[in-house]
């Protein structure tokens, strides 16, 4: 029985974050790979918001609230309150910024492989996933669902 894009994409997600996660827990880093987007757009120019972590990582703003939220219980990055007090400044902690060093080498191992599966498909997993992605943001897939339901 062949299985339907969402559980191939699961499945797919499962097998690549799960050999990352498993890379960070041999090096011995406290490190979630969900948490990566959201540290990159820190990396990028820190303080941010969460709504701008969100628009920098291309992640929603619930989900880069539930990782900031994990991210501020590992004590990788920290809040502060901004002058006006209307919103809250995110940033790096001591103990996120002493990762930086090893995370970087995970990520370019991480780049490597990611590069090395590349080569052994018919096509770029990568480029097939952003061109997937540029559809979407053309004709939405509810949009896309919705032609079909007719």
């Amino acid at each position: 029985m062949k299985q339907s894009l969402g559980t191939q994409l699961r499945h797919l997600l499962d097998l690549l974050d799960g050999a990352v996660a498993r890379n960070y827990a041999t090096m011995g880093i406290g490190y979630r790979p969900r948490y990566t987007p959201v540290l990159r757009a820190l990396i990028a120019g820190e303080p941010c918001t969460v709504g701008e972590i969100a628009a920098a990582a291309g992640i929603t703003q619930p989900a880069a609230t539930q990782t900031v939220s994990l991210m501020v219980e590992d004590r990788l990055i920290e809040a502060a309150s901004s002058s006006d007090g209307r919103q809250k400044l995110l940033g790096l902690t001591d103990h996120g910024r002493s990762l930086l060093p090893r995370l970087q080498e995970a990520w370019e191992a991480t780049a490597l492989a990611a590069a090395g599966l590349d080569d052994e498909l018919p096509a770029s997993l990568s480029g097939v996933l952003d061109a997937a992605i540029e559809a979407l943001a053309n004709k939405s897939f509810d949009e896309r669902i919705r032609e079909a339901s007719r």
